[in-house]
This record gives structure tokens, sequence and C-alpha cells, in this order.
């Protein structure tokens, strides 16, 4: 999408913290970080939110979630515990249409999931 923030840092038309990239996948540090680790990973695929996924993005997702396990290991979060989130339209605070998943960790995380 040409009006995608997510999809011109997948273009290189926006400057990021990259931490991963493959041919598939992108993930790079959140510019407003609510945590000492705070990365976004994301399809290069646009998609909009969860709810574009259908079968064929199965394969996708679970690399993604493969990724993530990676990312928390390089991160050193993955003995003490993190948070994987994925916000899904208006009321569930997606503010970016893009799929993205966040990493939040590197600090004692509240349990509650919303305010």
């Amino acid at each position: 999408m040409e009006d995608c923030i997510f999809c011109k840092i997948i273009k290189g038309e926006i400057p990021s913290n990259k931490v991963y990239e493959d041919e598939e996948i992108l993930a790079f540090r959140d510019i407003n970080p609510v945590a000492p680790v705070h990365i976004l990973v994301i399809p290069k695929k646009h998609l909009n939110s969860v709810l574009d996924l259908n079968k064929e993005d199965e394969i996708l997702v679970g690399k993604i979630y493969t990724i993530i396990n990676k990312i928390a290991k390089e991160e050193n979060i993955d003995k003490t515990g993190f948070r994987v989130v994925v916000n899904c339209g208006e009321d569930g605070g997606q503010e970016v249409k893009h799929l993205h998943f966040h990493i939040i960790g590197g600090k004692k995380l509240g349990t509650k999931i919303c305010e």
C-alpha cells in the first residue's frame, strides 16, 4: 500500500533500526518503546490485520513466531519473559493498518493486558 508507513519501511523509504530481515519478514525497534525491549515484527506482504489472514498465510505466521523466538533469545528476554501483542482494529488499539507483532520485555510487565 502506498500510504502504509510499514510498507515504506520495508521499501527503505523510511529508516528503521532493524534487528532481523529476510525475504518475507522484517523486525525493527519501535520508535516509541513501552519497555527496554520493544520490537515490531511484520510480514513484508501487506495485510491490514489478523482478519486478513487466510489458509495460505499459516506458514508465514508460524515463521513469524519462530523469528520472535530467535529475537527473544538474542535480546536476552527468553529466560525472564516477555509479551507478544497483536492489536486488531481501532478498539483493539491498532494504530498502523499493517499486521504487526509487538515483542515487549526487558522489565517486569504488569498482570493486566489492557488499561
